[in-house]
C-alpha cells in the first residue's frame, strides 16, 4: 500500500508499504480524509517538538472500518470513523488521574508514530470515535475542534466572561466557538484579514481586533470596560505572542497556552502576581471532548461545512504539500483518498 512520508523538513514523497493486519484489540481504518494542521507544517519546515525522521504525518483523521482484530465487537465493517490519535500507556501518573491526553509516555500518531497519511492504518479499537450520521468530511474535523473545547473546558469558562482568542487558525476557531457556547463573549485577534472574519462569520465573534496594531492592550481594555479579558488564549505557538499575550489578561484571570513553541517563553513576574493570574497549558484532548464536539455537530450547534477551504488528491499531495505555508489564506485543507 502507498504512504506519504516526510523523509527530511521539505522533502515528502510516495512511499510503497506492507499491508497491514489487525492484532488483538485493534481495528484497521481504511483512510478516507486527513485534515493537515500546523503540527504538520512545523515538521514539513523541521521545527516541531517532539518528532523524529522519517515519518508518516497524519492525526486528523476519517475513514472505514476495513478490519477487526480478535476480541473487538461492536463495529461494522465500512461503518465511518473519526479517530482519537493520541495513544496513552494507562498506567503513568497522568493516566491514572483521568489525564491520558498528557500521558507520560504519549505516542501521537503522525508526530511520535507513523500517522494516516496512507491507505490504511491500525488503530487501537478504543480509540474509535462513533460518528454515526455524520459525513466523513464533518468526522474529519473532530480532533481539532477538541483540542478547542478542551482548552475551554481547561479554562471553566463562565457565562458572560470576556474570552480573548489569539489566532484565529482552526484550532483557534475552535476556541471562539465553544467559548461563545459556554456564554462568553469573545474576542478575536489575528493578523490575518480573511480569517478574522471568518471568526466573526462563523464563530459569532463579539469584537476582532488586529494583532498588529500598536495599542492592542488599550483596544482590549476600551473593548472591556477597562478590565481586560478573564481569560486569555493564546492558540499562535509563536514565542513573541505568546510572552505578549500576559498583557491582555484582566486582574484574578487565566491564560491559557493552546499553541506550543519550542523555546522558552519567559514574562514580567511583578504583572503576573500583582494580578494574581493562572497560567495553565492545554494539550490535546480527552475522549469525552471529542463525544461533545461530535454532538455538537449532529445537533447543529457546529456548521463544519464552510471549514474546508482546499482539498488535495492522495497521490498529488507530495507536489502540492511542498512550499504551503500554514499563515495563508486557507482555513483548512484536507487531503481526500478514493
Amino acid at each position: 500500500m502507498q504512504a506519504i512520508t516526510l523523509e527530511s523538513p521539505g522533502h515528502l514523497q510516495m512511499t510503497e508499504r506492507d499491508r497491514v493486519l489487525a492484532g488483538p484489540g485493534e481495528v484497521v481504518i481504511k483512510i478516507k480524509r486527513i485534515g493537515l494542521c500546523g503540527t504538520d507544517y512545523h515538521a514539513m519546515e523541521g521545527n516541531q517538538p517532539f518528532f523524529e525522521y522519517p515519518r508518516v504525518l497524519g492525526h486528523e483523521l476519517a475513514g472505514e472500518v476495513a478490519q477487526l482484530g480478535e476480541g473487538v465487537s461492536g463495529w461494522s465493517l465500512g461503518e465511518i470513523v473519526s479517530i482519537r490519535p493520541y495513544i496513552e500507556c494507562g498506567r503513568c501518573i497522568a493516566c491514572r488521574n483521568g489525564k491520558p491526553n498528557c500521558c507520560a509516555n504519549l505516542r501521537v500518531l503522525g508526530v511520535h508514530v507513523d500517522g494516516g497519511m496512507t491507505e490504511e492504518i491500525i488503530v487501537p479499537a478504543d480509540h474509535l470515535i462513533r460518528v454515526e450520521g455524520l459525513t466523513l468530511d464533518q468526522a474529519v474535523t473532530i480532533e481539532f475542534l477538541s483540542i478547542g473545547r478542551h482548552a475551554v473546558s481547561r479554562a471553566a469558562m463562565r457565562p458572560h466572561e470576556w474570552a480573548l482568542v489569539v489566532g484565529s487558525g482552526p484550532v483557534g476557531l475552535g476556541v471562539l466557538k465553544f467559548s461563545r457556547l459556554a456564554g462568553a463573549r469573545t474576542i478575536a485577534v489575528d493578523i490575518n484579514p480573511k480569517r478574522l472574519e471568518f471568526a466573526k462569520s462563523w464563530a459569532s465573534c463579539d469584537v476582532l481586533l488586529d494583532a498588529d496594531q500598536e495599542s492592542l492592550d488599550d483596544a482590549v481594555q476600551t473593548v472591556t470596560g477597562g478590565d481586560r479579558a478573564t481569560v486569555v488564549f493564546d492558540v499562535t505557538g509563536n514565542p513573541a505572542s505568546m510572552a505578549q499575550s500576559i498583557k491582555y489578561v484582566a486582574n484574578g484571570g487565566r491564560l491559557v497556552y493552546v499553541g506550543l513553541a519550542q523555546t522558552a517563553i519567559s514574562f514580567w513576574d511583578p504583572l503576573f502576581h500583582q494580578r494574581e493570574m493562572t497560567l495553565f497549558s492545554s494539550r490535546n484532548a480527552l475522549e469525552e471532548d471529542f463525544f461533545i464536539v461530535r454532538d455538537a455537530i449532529r445537533q447543529g450547534q457546529v456548521d463544519t461545512s464552510q471549514f474546508i477551504t482546499d482539498r488535495i488528491a492522495f497521490n498529488d499531495a507530495p507536489v502540492v504539500l511542498t512550499g504551503l505555508k500554514y499563515e495563508d489564506s486557507a482555513i483548512k485543507r484536507i487531503i481526500q483518498c478514493s
